[in-house]
């Protein structure tokens, strides 16, 4: 019975794998991607985007050149681990682990599959990292302690990936090292060593293997905020003088909680940015800092205001979801003759006014299964719900602080870690297991 089950659990993750080349292949690439994979292609780094996805990236290229390598790589790592999750679960529960296949397919977490981006390629190696854990916790030493190193690994990966995960990591990084129970106590402990220990990995991997040029992504954030305090207090905090008509638009009419690129790639609004990097060479220098360090603690409440319009639009705004532009520009949109891929945009389209398109919904759901694996966390079920749902509910938040766009992506670790947590979380009642 047990075997019939496995195979028909392989089935459908081999159908499911299927169905994401048939749709998605080679991948859609997307501007983001692009840029990396150029620095890949060139061997020269910088830190806008992760310079460690431009590394791989090269490495893997041969296999399939251009996006196909990097989409083999999303689509292998999704699918492996929801098909390694639901082989555990068959141990457990027959109707739990034929319906997490099913629920891979949900719109909300498939449709991004095939679309390259760093927060795919992030989410997906998280979903690796905890299902490994989760698979060998009841295994003996000799594969447990090996299956926990790799699922550490591709914790950090995440982080050098996504450096703002660092405060998330360390509730992963817990669960894994300790997969049959959730210890919060031990978890706070290790909190800020954690946190120290991985922002040191990104400084030394980043700069000194990698000698990846500066680039300055945070003061993307602090334009953004300058931008919003002056907006809402209607005061330029700008370290520099604008003229008329530039400051009229600046107070009044630039400022979206959407996106920072409105100060940057968007006219009318580009000429901040324009000023800023290149007639007056203030991007990337100790002004724009000090600029934003003054505008917080003189108008604490604007940003404050700022950053709470910003999230509120992050959870519940209609905003990007999937990539359907052709860059290469040989049609308008990428795979117009695919039916199944045509089929695919019009359910996404139908979907997208839903929750299931809302960062805040899955972000609820994840909140939910946290406390309802809360008196769970010493069984291996509720570790692993909280490991993901938590750490997922703290990437989220993080976005209050440091987000300069809204787009769906960002928060589709959320959408995985509700679907695998939640499924996790719905097993029976287990035996408490020895630490």
């Amino acid at each position: 019975m047990r075997r019939r089950l496995c195979l028909a659990v392989a089935a459908l993750i081999a159908t499911g794998y299927g169905l994401t080349l048939a749709i998605f292949y080679p991948g859609i690439m997307t501007f983001d991607a692009k840029f990396v994979h150029e620095d890949g292609a060139r061997g020269v780094f910088g830190d806008w985007q992760s310079p460690v996805m431009a590394v791989l990236w090269g490495v893997i290229d041969p296999l399939a050149p251009g996006p196909g390598s990097m989409f083999l790589l999303i689509a292998t790592s999704y699918w492996l681990g929801f098909g390694l999750l639901a082989l555990a679960l068959a141990r457990h529960s027959s109707r739990l682990a034929l319906l997490l296949p099913l629920l891979a397919l949900m719109p909300p977490a498939f449709v991004l599959v095939g679309i390259i981006w760093r927060d795919v390629l992030f989410a997906t190696t998280w979903l690796l990292a905890a299902v490994i854990a989760f698979a060998a916790a009841e295994r003996g030493v000799r594969l447990r302690l090996p299956a926990q190193a790799l699922a550490l690994a591709l914790c950090a990966f995440g982080v050098l990936l996504r450096p703002n995960a660092l405060i998330a990591a360390p509730i992963l990084g817990a669960y894994i090292a300790w997969p049959r129970q959730m210890s919060w106590k031990r978890t706070a402990i290790l909190l800020v060593p954690a946190m120290a220990g991985l922002f040191a990995l990104v400084q030394v991997v980043y700069y000194g293997a990698l000698g990846a040029t500066r680039q300055h992504p945070l003061q993307s954030i602090m334009v953004f905020d300058l931008g919003g305090i002056s907006h809402f207090t209607g005061q330029n905090q700008f370290p520099i003088t604008w003229s008329e008509p530039e400051a009229a638009l600046l107070l009044n009419s630039c400022y979206q909680p959407t996106q920072w690129d409105i100060y940057w790639r968007h006219e009318p609004c580009d000429f901040v940015m324009r000023r800023l990097e290149k007639e007056e060479g203030l991007f990337g220098t100790p002004a724009i800092t000090e600029a934003w360090a003054r505008a917080v603690t003189r108008h604490p409440l604007a940003y404050l205001r700022h950053r709470t319009v910003f999230m509120w639009n992050f959870l519940v705004g209609n905003n990007l979801t999937m990539w359907l532009d052709d860059i290469e520009g040989s049609t308008d949109t990428v795979f117009p003759d695919r039916p199944v891929f045509v089929a695919l945009v019009a359910l996404h389209d139908m979907l997208k006014v839903t929750p299931l398109f809302r960062v805040g919904s899955w972000l609820l759901v994840c909140i939910i299964v946290c406390g309802f694996a809360w008196r769970r966390r010493e069984t291996r079920e509720g570790a692993f719900a909280l490991g993901v749902c938590g750490s997922a509910v703290v990437y989220g938040l993080t976005f209050f602080a440091v987000g300069v766009a809204s787009d769906f992506r960002f928060g589709y670790w959320t959408v995985l870690a509700g679907i695998v947590g939640g499924v996790v979380a719905a097993l029976g009642r287990p035996r408490p297991q020895a630490p």
